[in-house]
């Protein structure tokens, strides 16, 4: 008892000692400093629970108390390293970690996916724009400062670590799951964004994960149920979809998330995925590209590693291959006895493992974790809603708005005559008409299914005059604005025809999804608004109202008409 109480107060000495230092530098940085906090616990560690601080399992507070209690019991009985919270609520979380933070002997690290933010997962939080529409932003200032939100609004709930930014080229349109979670289709457009971001969150006292290394932007197949394959050269990975890592290395990335996708060009062992290679991950990840930060794997569960590396097979080859910290293990339990089983059998050093807890553990330093507090549990939804984040969404939608085709017909809008507005794919009115219906006082607004037969559009729009000014907006009302949109033909022809006779266009959706509107490159202008959102509404209305110029820049080339870079 006496032994565990000096052991106690050392702890929380050091802690005193060392914690402002830590905050006043990069994680990067304190991972070369001797740290006496990091070597206390690390000695009082057995080998098994050194093993078990590699893992990281999945935590929800969206599916009750005996869900929240089968981790809980995780927690007390493996000495896990780490939790990745998903769906839930901020207020909910941030009780659980208090809970969990309280029966762990290590604090554990606390990880969450949120490349736009806790609305990403959370009910009630905020969701700023996808990386596509940031993509098209040119003040790069602005992105920083949304990393410096999200990393208040993650530190608020108790969370240390971003699984994000995104730094995939999304060259390949037809890419099932990086497309809007990517900057775009351009590598300094990609770098010089991510890198923002990943500053804005790290200055904010957040770890980041950026992802998914080597490049998972020029692949057709979702990681997730298959085992992707990129068969591209050595030389062309290097100039193009390692580009952006090597550059976010350079500027002090703390983390970096290895993707789950096979290479022969990389590594020739057949069905390999890259998580699970050494060659990829060791030497070129750190030895070749020289990053000292923490190497986390894409989600152990995912069929594009388990597929053909079953069994737990997966989490040692993950471990030799020098990945620091194994995410959604299918069995954590099973994982660190068969780690221990590589151990004994000499097919992996225990250096390996050491190497990755002095990593993990100088990560909850550099958190804070050293010391122990905790989450406010009051008036959280308040505080992951601030009145100055809100602005700042705002503001990033303004600026993310694309105008393409010029601004004549925008300039050529008068108050003073009848205006037209209509909406394609929303059933009722909308944020975009109720504001241009503010601006525009004579105005009439419609609403068409996406689906509506020639007869459903002659009887709505049976009383438009020809001397009516006429806006229309197209709506993306999926939960994510993949590629897809389904028109029907009608629908189709009247977009067309509308295009032709001055009409302004409003697009709240995945530009690529533009390919599929023939007729609509005519439009005289034709704004990008990239999603459904309400802010994005409101930004496109206000390029509408002449309220300000739109300044964003396609990230992407939507289609032969529309190319990157274009705007005005």
């Amino acid at each position: 008892m006496i032994q565990k109480q000096l052991f106690s107060l050392t702890i929380f000495l050091l802690s005193i000692t060392f914690f402002v230092q830590a905050q006043q530098k990069s994680y990067i940085q304190t991972l070369r400093e001797p740290n006496p906090w990091v070597d206390s616990v690390f000695h009082h560690m057995s080998r098994r629970d050194k093993i078990a601080q590699l893992f990281f399992v999945r935590a929800l507070t969206s599916k009750g108390q005996a869900y929240e209690d089968s981790i809980g019991h995780v927690i007390k009985k493996e000495h896990i390293g780490g939790l990745v919270f998903f769906q839930g609520g901020p207020g909910r979380e941030a009780i659980l970690i208090n809970k969990y933070q309280e029966i762990t002997k290590v604090p554990l690290l606390i990880a969450s996916d949120g490349e736009w933010g806790l609305g990403m997962r959370l009910d009630s939080t905020i969701s700023y724009p996808y990386q596509m529409a940031l993509g098209a932003i040119q003040d790069k200032n602005l992105i920083y400062k949304m990393g410096l939100e999200v990393a208040k609004d993650f530190k608020r709930i108790g969370v240390q670590m971003n699984l994000g930014p995104d730094a995939d080229i999304n060259n390949n349109p037809e890419n099932p799951i990086i497309n809007y979670r990517s900057f775009g289709e351009n590598k300094y457009n990609v770098a010089l964004k991510a890198a923002a971001y990943m500053k804005g969150m790290q200055d904010g006292g957040l770890l980041v994960t950026v992802k998914h290394f080597p490049g998972h932007g020029d692949t057709d197949v979702d990681s997730h149920l298959d085992l992707p394959q990129l068969n591209f050269t050595r030389a062309r990975l290097d100039s193009l979809e390692m580009y952006p890592f090597r550059e976010l290395i350079a500027a002090g990335a703390s983390g970096i998330m290895v993707a789950h996708m096979n290479i022969p060009s990389l590594d020739t062992t057949k069905n390999l995925p890259s998580t699970l290679s050494k060659p990829i991950v060791t030497g070129i990840l750190k030895d070749e590209l020289g990053f000292r930060g923490l190497v986390v794997s894409d989600a152990m569960e995912m069929k594009g590693v388990v597929k053909n590396f079953k069994d737990g097979e997966a989490d040692v080859l993950g471990v030799i291959a020098g990945n620091n910290i194994l995410e959604l293990s299918e069995n954590s339990k099973r994982a660190v006895k068969l780690v221990r089983k590589a151990i004994r059998h000499k097919r992996i050093p225990m250096e390996r493992i050491d190497e990755s807890v002095r990593k993990i553990l100088i990560a909850k330093y550099w958190s804070g974790l050293n010391v122990k507090t905790k989450i406010d549990e009051q008036n959280v939804n308040a505080g992951v809603n601030r009145a100055e984040s809100l602005a700042l969404l705002q503001q990033l939608a303004d600026s993310s708005m694309t105008l393409l085709n010029g601004s004549a017909a925008i300039q050529d809008l008068s108050t003073e005559k009848r205006t037209v507005v209509i909406s394609i794919g929303t059933p009722a009115l909308n944020v975009f008409q109720h504001e241009l219906a503010g601006h525009y006082k004579n105005a009439i607004l419609l609403n068409l299914d996406k689906m509506a037969s020639a007869d459903d559009i002659a009887k709505v729009t049976k009383g438009i005059d020809p001397s009516d000014q006429v806006i229309v907006s197209i709506h993306d009302t999926r939960t994510r604005p993949g590629n897809g949109m389904a028109f029907s033909p009608a629908i189709k022809s009247l977009i067309s025809t509308l295009a032709e006779k001055n009409s302004v266009f409003a697009f709240f959706a995945n530009p690529y999804n533009l390919a599929g509107l023939p007729g609509i490159e005519k439009s005289r202008s034709l704004i990008v608004a990239y999603q459904k959102d309400d802010y994005m509404q409101k930004a496109a209305a206000g390029v509408i109202a002449k309220q300000f110029k739109a300044s964003g820049k396609l990230p992407v080339t939507a289609s032969p008409n529309f190319k990157y870079g274009d705007g005005q």
